[in-house]
């Protein structure tokens, strides 16, 4: 639970810088767009009940819940990890966080990259259950793959699953975008980047931290 929750937080906090300065401009770019969408077509923005106000509430809000998400991916990783019942180390930390990025951000991109506000998009739940299975397939074709006594026919295996979400394909995405193209790659590329780096941030970290503490492992 220490490593957990130090480097979930490390980790969180230093995703939520690096979206600070990269991706809420672009975020508010968008936001832009799609509010100009609406003053041309003359249709008002349904607000929720209640949001932040932007300025010192928002950036507080988006940084306590950059780093809870960052200590629950922290305990997915090191839980698999402890599960596994192999030495751990910054290494091996950060090999796993790149699996777990694999699983958990490029693999769902290729279908449903990473868009921002005002992009035209699929229905929630159908883009919601095509991640959770494409992150689950993604991660049990790693498994199988992985394996160092695996046999031919368990790694087939692994390689249908790394397919078959994509041979199954995303949920289409209905109606309008009020975002040029170019603002559209460079947040999905962005996003993609910090979160690379976020995983193997949290991977190094959290893999040092479990090695240090803990000497008598494996």
């Amino acid at each position: 639970m220490f490593v957990v929750f130090v480097s979930g937080t490390i980790a969180g906090l230093a995703l939520f810088v690096m979206q600070h300065f990269t991706i809420i401009p672009l975020i508010e770019s968008a936001e832009s767009y799609e509010a100009a969408q609406h003053a041309d077509s003359g249709t008002r923005h349904e607000e929720e009940d209640w949001q932040p106000v932007e300025g010192w509430e928002r950036t507080s809000f988006t940084a306590i819940t950059t780093i809870l998400t960052g200590i629950g991916f922290a305990a997915i990783l090191f839980g698999a990890l402890a599960l596994a019942w192999a030495p751990v180390n910054a290494g091996r930390g950060a090999l796993w966080g790149l699996a777990a990025f694999a699983c958990f951000g490029l693999a769902p991109a290729v279908g449903l990259p990473p868009q921002p506000p005002g992009t035209a998009v699929a229905g929630l739940a159908e883009r919601q259950i095509w991640w959770i299975g494409t992150a689950v397939a993604t991660a049990t074709g790693l498994w199988l793959l992985a394996g160092k006594k695996r046999g031919w026919p368990l790694r087939i295996a692994g390689v249908v699953f790394l397919l078959l979400p994509h041979l199954i394909g995303a949920p289409t995405a209905t109606g309008p975008s009020a975002v040029p193209a170019q603002l559209v790659r460079r947040f999905a590329i962005t996003s993609l980047a910090t979160t690379c780096l976020f995983w193997l941030l949290l991977g190094t970290v959290g893999g040092f931290l479990y090695s240090r503490y803990e000497p008598d492992q494996g």
